[in-house]
C-alpha cells in the first residue's frame, strides 16, 4: 500500500485483517498478482494528491484459490465454490496475501497457464481486446502496433495476428525475435519510424494502436493512417487529444470500454486455455519488493508482465 504521494519509496507492507465474505463475494488466496501502469500512477500524483484517498491499497489483478464464498457467489462462468483455481479482475487491493473481491470479477484460472502467467492476463488482456476494437481492426488488414513488446503489447500482436492482420509491431532490436515469434514483423521506433513502416508495409497502414504513450507513436500515427478514428491511444491522451484520434482508458474524455473489457474476460481464457494465448513474464517479485517491480516497470523497458507473488 502507499501511504502517501510520491515514488515507490512510499510503498509498505501492512498486515490487515481479512473479511469474511458477503453475500456476492469471495474469498482468494492470492499466488501471483499482476504488476500495471495503473498501479504506480495511483499514488505517484497523476490522478491527484487528494489526502482522504489515503492510505491507497494498490493492485487490480491476481490468480488464486478460492478459501470462502458467500451466498449467491456466481461469476461470469457460473457458480464459484471453495478450492477453485481463479483469476480476478477488477480486483482492488490485489496487492496482498488474501483478498475479498466480488464474485462478478471472478473467472476459473487456465489449465495451461502458471500462477504467474494467469495474473498477468486480464488487465492487459482486456486493454489489448478493447484497443482492437476501438480500430476497427478486420482480416487482411496492417495495423501499426507501437510498445510491441510491453504487457498489453505482446498480447495485441497475438490477438491481431489472430484476426488475421498483417502487424508492424515496433520495438527495441533485442525483442525483435520474439514479436517474429508471434507473427509480427518488428521495426526499431526513433527517428526515420515512418519511413521504416513503408518500407514494410508498401501498401499503407489501415490502423494503428499506441500502447506506449510517446509523441513519437501518435505523430507516426497519424503520418502513416488516412483515418484518424482509426487509430487509438491507451497513454498518449494529451497529445492524442491535440491529434484527434481515440482516447481509451480512464481518463476524462476517455472511452472506458466496460461493456467490452468484461466481456473479453472468458474469450481470453478460452483463448489462453487453448493454447492460442502466450503470457510472457519479464519478472516476478517477493510481494515486500513491491518497489523495485514498479521501478522496472516505470523505466519502460519491460518484455511482457511484471508480477508479485505474496
Amino acid at each position: 500500500m502507499a501511504g502517501a504521494y510520491g515514488g515507490p519509496e512510499v510503498l509498505s507492507v501492512i498486515d490487515v485483517a481479512v473479511p469474511e465474505p458477503r453475500s456476492n463475494e469471495v474469498r482468494i488466496k492470492v499466488r501471483a498478482a499482476g504488476v500495471n501502469p495503473f498501479d504506480y500512477k495511483s499514488y505517484s500524483g497523476a490522478f491527484g494528491v487528494d489526502p482522504e484517498r489515503l492510505p491507497v491499497r494498490l493492485g487490480v489483478e491476481a490468480a488464486g484459490v478460492v478459501t470462502a464464498v458467500g451466498a449467491d457467489a456466481i461469476g461470469p462462468a457460473g457458480p464459484i465454490a471453495v478450492g477453485d483455481e481463479v483469476i480476478t479482475y477488477s480486483a482492488p487491493g490485489a496487492y496482498a496475501a488474501d483478498i475479498v473481491v466480488p464474485a462478478s470479477s471472478v473467472v476459473p484460472k487456465p489449465v495451461a497457464l502458471s500462477w504467474e502467467q494467469a495474473s498477468g492476463l486480464l488487465a492487459a488482456g482486456v486493454t489489448a481486446v478493447h484497443t482492437l476494437e476501438a480500430i476497427g481492426l478486420g482480416k487482411g488488414e496492417t495495423v501499426l502496433i507501437h510498445g510491441a513488446a510491453g504487457g498489453v503489447g505482446l498480447v495485441a500482436v497475438q490477438l491481431a495476428v489472430a484476426r488475421g492482420a498483417t502487424v508492424v509491431a515496433t520495438a527495441s532490436r533485442g525483442k525483435h525475435d520474439l514479436l517474429r515469434e508471434l507473427g509480427a514483423i518488428p521495426v526499431v521506433y526513433g527517428p526515420g519510424l515512418a519511413d521504416r513502416v513503408r518500407a514494410v508495409a508498401p501498401e499503407g497502414v489501415h490502423a494503428a494502436a499506441d500502447l506506449v504513450g510517446t509523441e513519437e507513436a501518435v505523430d507516426v500515427s497519424v503520418e502513416l493512417v488516412p483515418d484518424r478514428l482509426r487509430i487509438a491511444t491507451i497513454a498518449g491522451h494529451e497529445r492524442g487529444a491535440r491529434a484527434g484520434i481515440k482516447l481509451l482508458g480512464g481518463v476524462p474524455g476517455a472511452d472506458p470500454g466496460t461493456e467490452i473489457r468484461q466481456a473479453a474476460r472468458l474469450q481470453l481464457t478460452e483463448a489462453a486455455t487453448a493454447g492460442r494465448l502466450r503470457i510472457v513474464i519479464a519478472d516476478s517479485y517477493p510481494l515486500r519488493e513491491a518497489a523495485t517491480a514498479h521501478r522496472e516497470i516505470m523505466a519502460g523497458h519491460t518484455t511482457g508482465k511484471i508480477v508479485l507473488v505474496p
